[in-house]
């Protein structure tokens, strides 16, 4: 049965390829976004499709339209993004979730939280499972992003508990992939771009930090197994790949699969920057239909690397 959907950031890295997706499963889409981070040629080439509809807006507004489920995906979600303004960004995530709660409330609609492994912070544990609370500064550098996250965490909690709102949390580690902005100020794009341009690359501190890669299909395999799940379901659920890999391997592997000249360099290391992560996923499989990341880092890559060629030549 055809349903309609909105994603709000559709427009956005993980967005366009949510749309996409649930286009070519038969849906009808309609695409939320007013291009703070997200980009029109992102999805430019769905725009043909009878079945899409692009709306330029502000999720700090309200939305009025009938839909049957709700994926909130607006907020940006890189640093450079997120802190260039940060009350806007907590606006976005504090706000945006409240008017999308609102609009599910009101038509009867499924809805879905974006969230992230940022509310685990610089994790005291490892792997970090669901049932951690997190080990954030509420004041620092990156709490405009933690907490406005954490804050939208427990708004969809008392939506369905006060409203009873049929929700959906995921927190989504560490995606990369096509349609990624080349100057997000993310790990993956940084070294990529670095390298196709011969430039040096850039490491934070000593590049023994860690993060776990997930390659954008798998993410959108997982939140769409997340909004089909059982209603007693309702999360929250690490969205990851447990593959685990230093700074220092990653730019290795970039340089190796570039056949760049690069150098590395490093840096002074940002404050609060995470120290590991890793997704703890023994909940989303139980829960999920077996789901588990299929793309490994290698592949990702290549196919990242051939959009940013694409992209730089263009």
């Amino acid at each position: 049965m055809k349903k309609r959907i909105l994603v709000t950031g559709g427009a956005g890295f993980i967005g366009s390829h949510l749309c996409e997706r649930l286009l070519n499963e038969g849906n009808e889409v309609i695409c939320l976004d007013n291009y703070f981070t997200g980009s029109k040629s992102n999805i430019v080439h769905l725009l043909n499709n009878p079945f899409f509809e692009l709306v330029r807006h502000d999720v700090t507004h309200p939305f009025f339209v009938e839909v049957d489920e709700i994926y909130n995906l607006a907020c940006p979600a890189s640093p450079v993004h997120y802190q260039h303004n940060s009350i806007k960004t907590i606006k976005t995530s504090v706000m945006g979730a409240i008017n999308m709660l609102g609009l599910a409330k009101r038509v009867n609609a499924k809805i879905l939280q974006a969230s992230t492994s940022e509310v685990y912070g610089d994790p005291l544990v490892h792997p970090q499972p669901e049932s951690y609370w997190g080990h954030v500064n509420p004041i620092g550098i990156r709490s405009c992003y933690d907490e406005g996250k954490r804050c939208a965490e427990s708004l969809f909690v008392n939506y369905k508990d006060q409203n009873n709102v049929n929700i959906k949390i995921i927190r989504i580690f560490n995606t990369y992939g096509p349609n990624m902005n080349p100057d997000d100020g993310r790990v993956v794009s940084n070294f990529i771009v670095q390298a196709l341009k011969g430039e040096d690359i850039t490491i934070f501190g000593d590049g023994k930090q860690t993060r776990s890669f997930q390659y954008v299909d798998d993410l959108v395999e997982g939140m769409m197994r997340m909004m089909a799940s059982s209603d007693d379901f309702w999360g929250p659920v690490n969205i990851g790949n447990p593959n685990e890999f230093t700074m220092l391997e990653l730019a290795q592997l970039v340089i190796k699969l570039t056949n760049s000249n690069s150098q590395i360099t490093y840096l002074p290391l940002p404050k609060d920057d995470p120290m590991q992560r890793k997704p703890d996923i023994t909940l989303a499989k139980e829960k999920l239909h077996n789901w588990e990341p299929t793309i490994q880092l290698e592949q990702g890559l290549l196919n990242t690397i051939e959009y940013f060629e694409k992209l730089l030549k263009a």
